[in-house]
């Protein structure tokens, strides 16, 4: 039925029968996409709201009209219900960056096409929004009170009454409604996107195009950055994270100036609220509809969750403490575990061997303290080893180790930042000296008790020819 409907759109459009119709990939909407070929290559729509494809017909041509790089609608069935659209292509911004998602190292091709599109937004959000008619937006034509609390308790239906945590409803309620009056502070009339994210963006001979803005509306530019640098599985370091916001907010100065102080204070609330309108719609389109990609996608959204919950937020005190109780379920903390980082630190003698690793993934750092002034070589530190009292005093006061562990500090301070950003379980570094008794037990015991001062991460340190364990937990 939809593909003979949209086979005589397609045969009205061009004069000609489509040669072949292929369904594309779905998305989390229930619309559907098909490509026609043959005279042109076409995009086949169905959309099973009226209301929301007229939007998205009037947002296109108006978008068109402004300028901006959006696919153009050719023709549109009687009953609304079926349309033809330009073909960008396959290629999504968030395909594009892939490699970078994976291993948060981003090449500088990625990193060009992730400025090119924060530059576009401010274009859609201000130019869109000249001569832009809002009472043609669908379901809503202003971001307000209502959408907000209905996005809040999309949130507690949706996914935090899907985990079976108790909470107190009443004083979630308070909080929800705090809320909603620290983001309309910030109302403007701007075009909200709603949903600009990587998956949103096309890329086209090296330029990105927009989709699926039909749920957009009249609201403030906060939410559409929020949305798209804390996009559950994009996985920007924060490094990169600072430098799309700082071009962010130079491609803003073109329209209005601006107070970067009050700007990331503000900016941190759009983060907070679309991260649990996120996971509302996680639980819905997982839990409720069971669409596996969404489940999948629950674990990013905890993970930045727990990074905001890191700093106050003193207007929700009660939210607040909901949501760390919830980041601390069982169900949500056995994943973080699975992809937190651990260093094994080790102390040896190099006559009894370099220790194996036995994670499995080989490689790691294996130090030689032999080159530093050796205690050991003097009767009256041979019963001590490195942790006690005396040979600490004589590797400090002499000096060497302390330069020699400046240089090991620089270089796996560097890789422990870069295995967390990436996700990586385990690290090892090893210390060796002559007999495993002195500058390698304190190299190591110093390194263990900075790394997990220093970063949080879980450390197992093993003195091994002394025979000694310790871990130090996680405080992440």
């Amino acid at each position: 039925m939809i593909t003979e409907e949209l086979q005589k759109l397609y045969q009205s459009y061009t004069g000609v029968p489509a040669e072949n119709i292929t369904e594309l990939p779905s998305s989390g909407s229930n619309r559907r996409y098909f490509r026609l070929t043959g005279a042109q290559t076409l995009i086949g729509v169905y959309g099973t709201s009226v209301d929301e494809n007229e939007a998205f017909f009037y947002m296109a041509e108006h978008f068109r009209k402004n300028g901006l790089p959006v696919p153009e609608v050719h023709i549109v069935s009687e009953d609304k219900m079926y349309y033809l659209q330009e073909d960008l292509g396959d290629t999504l911004l968030f395909h594009v960056i892939e490699k970078g998602r994976a291993t948060s190292v981003f090449s500088e091709e990625e990193k060009e096409l992730l400025r090119k599109t924060i530059r576009l937004l401010p274009a859609i959000q201000f130019a869109g929004a000249d001569g832009f008619d809002f009472s043609r937006c669908y379901p809503q034509s202003e971001f307000n009170q209502r959408s907000i609390l209905w996005d809040l308790n999309y949130f507690k239906y949706c996914f935090l009454k899907a985990t079976g945590m108790e909470f107190q409803e009443d004083k979630l309620e308070d909080d929800f409604q705090k809320m909603s009056d620290v983001l309309l502070r910030s109302s403007s009339a701007t075009f909200m996107y709603r949903d600009f994210q990587s998956r949103n963006v096309m890329i086209k001979d090296g330029t990105p195009w927009l989709i699926d803005f039909q749920g957009g509306r009249k609201g403030p530019f906060y939410y559409d950055i929020a949305s798209f640098l804390w996009q559950a599985k994009a996985k920007y370091p924060d490094s990169l994270r600072k430098e799309l916001l700082q071009e962010y907010i130079e491609a803003l100065r073109k329209y209005q100036p601006i107070d970067e102080s009050y700007f990331y204070s503000q900016l941190r609330h759009f983060v907070l609220f679309r991260t649990l309108q996120v996971l509302g719609a996680y639980g819905f389109r997982g839990y409720f509809e069971k669409k596996p990609h969404f489940i999948q996608s629950v674990p990013y959204a905890i993970a930045n969750l727990r990074e905001l919950l890191k700093e106050e937020y003193p207007e929700y005190p009660y939210l607040c403490k909901m949501l760390r109780e919830l980041t601390g379920l069982k169900q949500f903390t056995d994943d973080l575990e699975k992809r937190q980082l651990t260093v094994k630190v080790m102390s040896f003698a190099y006559k009894k061997g370099i220790p194996d690793d036995p994670t499995g993934n080989g490689g790691g750092f294996v130090f030689d303290c032999r080159a530093v002034n050796n205690p050991g070589k003097y009767e009256r530190y041979k019963a001590f080893t490195g942790l006690d009292e005396p040979v600490i005093t004589f590797l400090e006061e002499d000096g060497e180790i302390l330069r020699f562990l400046d240089h090991v500090y620089a270089l796996v301070d560097a890789s422990v930042k870069r295995y967390m950003e990436r996700g990586f379980s385990n690290l090892s570094v090893c210390f060796g000296c002559t007999g495993g008794q002195h500058r390698s037990v304190y190299s190591a015991q110093h390194l263990a008790e900075r790394l997990n001062r220093e970063f949080g991460v879980k450390v197992e340190l093993v003195h091994r020819e002394q025979n000694i364990k310790h871990t130090f937990e996680a405080t992440i």
